[in-house]
């Protein structure tokens, strides 16, 4: 276990940054550096806003791609010993019409970020958040070495930034350790997402489009429960090693997911719901394996679907 006392959290601003954030704080007295390229969020989309031991934390608003230079220097100047990266373009269906930017967030700018750290020596872990759709379209179980095969702009683009870091980890010695889990979901999460989307279009009265009648399979954990393994991580992994973080439940198509919200909220499914075409590299159902994690560093999901 490596002794982290400052972390940096890149896209701090983002869902899944703001929660890791707040865990941070409240597990320990480490102080936690914020960057994101938007101002800092209300608490509305920030948990660490609420936390007692906000005074431990220090939000910078700086764009990875376009003030690189600035981040460069302030990641110098604060010299933390942990760096977890979450900054990336993240919206699969833009990303077959902006392909460019995806590629100059998610590889170009860490490309840049990486070969600057490698010759640094303040650095003893920089997490990677993946995805497990770096993988695309497999079948059965999907274990931490399964071969990459993207099927989207947007996997194309992670899995380049990741083998860029695999590569500085291999020659350099990299202090890489790289986190993939499944979808996440729960408070504060971005309005487009599939939970929140439906929940504000029954509320307005308006209809959720299911691109391919919604019958993809996908599976969910709790952003807390995601939080707790990527700190876990953090504080434990191997580095070198790739870990997954998925729930206990199997999988659930979309439309199985939309019709519990309906459900909840006394709206009738077939009412409150339109099929659209599938969109292009829509991956096939797959399982992601997280034993490893469980079994090597003692992380279990704690909060379920329902």
């Amino acid at each position: 276990m490596v002794a982290l006392n400052k972390v940096m959290v890149l896209a701090a601003n983002c869902f899944s940054g703001q929660d890791l954030v707040d865990l941070m704080l409240d597990n320990s007295e480490r102080q936690v550096i914020g960057v994101g390229r938007s101002p800092e969020s209300s608490a509305a989309f920030a948990r660490y806003k609420s936390n007692s031991n906000i005074a431990n934390f220090s939000y910078y608003q700086l764009d990875i791609n376009t003030e690189i230079d600035e981040l460069l220097a302030l990641i110098d100047e604060e010299k933390p010993d942990g760096i977890v990266n979450f900054a990336a373009q993240g919206n699969v269906g833009t990303s077959w019409e902006y392909p460019e930017q995806w590629f100059q967030t998610n590889a170009v700018a860490i490309a840049r970020v990486v070969n600057h750290l490698r010759q640094q020596d303040y650095l003893k872990k920089f997490l990677q958040i993946s995805t497990p759709e770096v993988y695309g379209s497999v079948t059965g179980g999907v274990k931490e070495d399964t071969p990459i095969n993207p099927s989207t702009p947007y996997a194309a683009a992670k899995a380049a930034g990741d083998l860029v870091l695999y590569t500085y980890a291999k020659q350099f010695d990299f202090p890489l350790v790289t986190a993939r889990a499944t979808n996440v979901y729960g408070a504060r999460q971005q309005l487009y997402r599939i939970i929140p989307r439906t929940v504000i279009r029954l509320k307005l009265g308006q209809k959720i489009e299911l691109h391919g009648s919604g019958l993809a399979k996908k599976s969910y954990i709790h952003i807390r429960d995601v939080s707790a393994g990527e700190l876990a991580i953090l504080n434990k992994g191997s580095v070198g090693q790739i870990y997954h973080l998925s729930p206990h439940e199997p999988s659930i198509r979309i439309c199985d997911l939309v019709a519990k919200v309906c459900k909840i909220m006394g709206k009738d499914f077939s009412r409150s719901t339109i099929s659209t075409d599938e969109r292009p590299g829509q991956d096939a159902a797959y399982i992601v394996d997280s034993s490893k994690v469980r079994e090597k560093l003692g992380w279990l999901p704690k909060i379920d679907l329902e």
